[in-house]
């Protein structure tokens, strides 16, 4: 089958790999319809270079038809329609009882320190192949996929992969009050569903970013807008906005993004070139992400308020101004989506009437033999590019 794989920092290719089998009784292959393209896949493309290896296949928010089942699954049939949350969760041990499937017992990587296993996700979370590819393994088969209807197209459905999910949980973790407003940072693709979600529910938005096209998006959904280039100080425009009380939560949409940071990125290159075993452990103990985002959402949340934060930060010791946070008896909440969790809130939402806009939530279909120059362009946010699926 064709599959894109990741070869070198900033070096994706599409390339023939074996099929996938079963392996395991409770597994199921999926042929794979529509799979997406996600900012988190920008950070294997350079800053966890040293945690990748040359052929792994890399994607995880697809989506497909079952094309042959384990002898143990008695839930899902050839034929099924289903997507593939990106976090593998077993569904039965005691955290995945408890809702925390991205905690997973079964699946989480003791030897790294860290939680479930990821498709497509560098070795920090399992080196397991990914759903940028023809065909996919899909573990415990009665479980993990979410099956849905016939008839409405992909670009309904692809999301409850990632993208539904993980603004979901950082929605109901910002735990905003009755006509609350929320300051979103960061029009990606996250931030923009937070924010058609916290719309949907009757909130005022309030979304931040200096990207014309994102900006230009949730507007026309109904949020307000801050262009970061057109203030002086983030935080004093929204107490502006706010009767100087500021925004009662903040979902902080950005994360690492070390790529925006010319110190950060000349100092993951640097430890780019040391060999794997000597830069694996200095990725993980010393801090390298552009905390911008995190500090200005501290700064612009109201006293009481919550940060809830689901870009992806890297850095084990970078500074955080707990002063501030202790002083304004800030709530900070975060982590990985718990996909599975959310999946029967959010079904009705897509199934019914598309009341969150997902029909048009895609900006860029492409094949997958075009994915190298794709990832290129969306680091870069050229051609209005915000949210890319392929069609393998």
């Amino acid at each position: 089958m064709k599959a894109v794989t990741w070869q070198g920092p900033r070096d994706m290719r599409v390339e023939e790999v074996p099929d996938p089998q079963i392996i395991d009784g409770t597994d199921a292959i999926i042929r794979v319809t529509t799979t997406g393209l996600c900012g988190s896949d920008l950070h294997l493309y350079e800053p966890l270079a040293p945690f990748m290896t040359p052929g792994d296949i890399v994607g995880h928010e697809p989506m497909g038809i079952v094309e042959e089942v384990g002898p143990e699954v008695r839930d899902l049939a050839v034929g099924d329609r289903v997507v593939v949350p990106f976090n593998i969760s077993c569904g039965s041990c005691w955290t995945c009882s408890r809702g925390l499937h991205s905690q997973c017992e079964t699946t989480q990587n003791r030897d790294q320190g860290t939680g479930a296993s990821l498709l497509g996700y560098s070795s920090l979370y399992g080196a397991v192949p990914g759903g940028q590819a023809e065909l996919l393994r899909v573990q415990f088969a009665d479980f993990l996929p979410i099956k849905v209807p016939e008839g409405p197209p992909d670009d309904r459905f692809v999301f409850l992969s990632d993208v539904l999910p993980t603004a979901w949980q950082g929605l109901r973790y910002a735990d905003l009050p009755d006509n609350g407003t929320l300051l979103v940072m960061g029009a990606g693709p996250i931030g923009d569903m937070a924010a058609r979600m916290a719309l949907h529910e009757g909130h005022r938005v309030i979304v931040v970013d200096r990207v014309p096209e994102r900006l230009q998006r949730v507007r026309a959904r109904g949020a307000e807008t801050i262009d970061l280039d057109a203030v002086d100080d983030l935080a004093t425009e929204v107490r502006d906005r706010t009767g100087g009380r500021g925004a009662d939560a903040v979902i902080d949409a950005v994360g690492m993004e070390a790529h925006g940071n010319p110190v950060a990125e000349k100092m993951i290159k640097a430890v780019g070139l040391l060999p794997d075993a000597v830069a694996r452990p200095l990725m993980t103990s010393v801090g390298f992400d552009r905390l911008a985002a995190l500090h200005a959402s501290i700064d612009a949340v109201r006293r009481g308020g919550t940060v809830s934060l689901l870009g992806v930060y890297g850095g084990a010791a970078d500074p955080m101004p707990l002063m501030q946070m202790f002083d304004k008896q800030l709530q900070l909440r975060m982590g990985q989506a718990n996909v599975r969790a959310w999946t029967d809130d959010l079904l009705p939402l897509v199934v019914d009437d598309d009341a969150l806009g997902t029909e048009d939530f895609v900006t860029h279909r492409l094949p997958l033999a075009e994915a190298p120059e794709a990832y290129a362009s969306f680091r870069a946010k050229e051609d209005g590019m915000i949210k890319v699926v392929f069609t393998p």
